[in-house]
């Protein structure tokens, strides 16, 4: 997508300076609207402001959003600018969780029509790379992603997106559940890189939103018992009330990795065939990798630390594989059927509503980057 109309001006640190071009303030959509959207203007800095959208081509359509939520990657973003390696240094509009109703479609689009509702998968990638052409794409290292620097995301009234990345909703599942395909991807593709199958014990550190979708996703896809580990007691009480056979409170503190370890083994009952750490923390990587059967698996899947100090020489003594994910790929038809069929139900997740108006985005940000009893903050347009 375009950089909407803005140019950036000289900057200073945790700060991202804006000037909007001559003849590109007045946005007009449908009869007279002005297209918004929530800009990321510097650290702990939301703006609604006018957004540009490029010209509808043949593959693309226009998407009036409906239903947005925020990741937790949008709240690094808005804190530090930054989220791993990738740094905002121009204003970014932000958003990647979303989903909503064809408004205008390119004159070669023939898999939707307008009034369609659908659920938008966020990466295009360049599809002529080598991993790309081997079926890895999401691994592309030209990918354009939704509100990754220096790509626009989707939090605004309208975005145009190819029509390929765009899937019909069925009728029985929501614009909110559509949005939460998004985050239920990241725990299917988890699932899909460690093979979980029918009979599989799983441990899950980490009951956030990424965690609590890891669990539901296991559970679909036949794990026969999930424990799932937090420092958090409420959180751990949705992941009971959401099916986790067993919970564990933990601590932040790595000299209690081995009494945990056994508090988790014998929650579980049975050795631990495949770990996800949700989490990506020196002492989560090192739990699930010293509770993990001999022979079994290890997906890191949330990134919390860029480098950690880990035990793997123990735990290559005893054959655990370590497996890594990033983002999904081929997802959303399997999430969308999981969830019309209601072997996942991502409804309770949604714990937290707002508006598209300034104090509301700020608001639901602000609840979000809180924690306490939110878990997935979702914006309805």
């Amino acid at each position: 997508m375009g950089k909407g109309g803005v140019s950036v001006m000289a900057a200073r640190d945790g700060e991202v300076n804006m000037a909007t071009r001559e003849g590109e303030v007045n946005m007009p959509t449908r009869e007279g609207e002005v297209n918004m959207a929530a800009w990321l203007c510097g650290v702990n800095t939301l703006k609604l402001q006018p957004f540009k959208l490029p010209p509808v081509g043949p593959h693309d359509v226009k998407i009036r959003m409906k239903a947005v939520g925020i990741c937790g990657s949008d709240v690094h973003y808005l804190k530090t600018l930054r989220c791993g390696d990738f740094v905002v240094k121009e204003p970014m509009v932000i958003g990647h969780e979303c989903a909503g109703i064809v408004e205008e479609v390119g004159r070669k689009v023939k898999s939707l029509v307008v009034g369609d509702r659908v659920a938008l998968e966020p990466g295009i990638s360049c599809s002529h790379c080598s991993e790309c052409k081997v079926g890895n794409y999401n691994l592309c290292p030209e990918m354009e992603f939704f509100a990754t620097p220096p790509v626009h995301g989707a939090l605004a009234n309208q975005v145009v997106h190819p029509a390929n990345l765009c899937f019909k909703l069925p009728g029985k599942v929501s614009l909110e559940e559509g949005a939460m395909c998004e985050p239920l991807s990241v725990g299917i593709h988890a699932c899909r890189r460690v093979n979980v199958g029918v009979g599989t014990t799983v441990l899950v550190m980490g009951a956030g939103p990424i965690g609590l979708v890891t669990m539901l996703a296991a559970r679909a896809f036949g794990a026969s018992k999930i424990v799932i580990a937090d420092i958090d007691p409420h959180r751990l009480s949705v992941a009971k009330k959401l099916g986790a056979d067993g919970i564990v409170k933990v601590s932040t503190n790595i000299e209690d990795v081995d009494g945990e370890v056994s508090h988790i083994q014998k929650a579980l009952g049975a050795g631990v065939d495949v770990s996800f750490d949700c989490v990506g923390f020196n002492k989560t990587m090192s739990t699930a990798l010293k509770a993990t059967r001999s022979g079994g698996k290890v997906c890191l899947v949330g990134m919390g630390h860029n480098e950690m100090t880990i035990p793997l020489t123990p735990a290559a003594a005893r054959e655990v594989d370590i497996v890594g994910i990033f983002r999904y790929k081929n997802t959303w038809p399997l999430c969308l059927d999981l969830l019309s069929s209601g072997k996942i139900d991502v409804k309770p997740l949604i714990t937290h509503r707002f508006g598209f108006t300034q104090s509301e985005l700020e608001k639901a940000f602000e609840t979000s980057a809180q924690g306490g009893d939110a878990i997935k903050v979702m914006f309805n347009l």
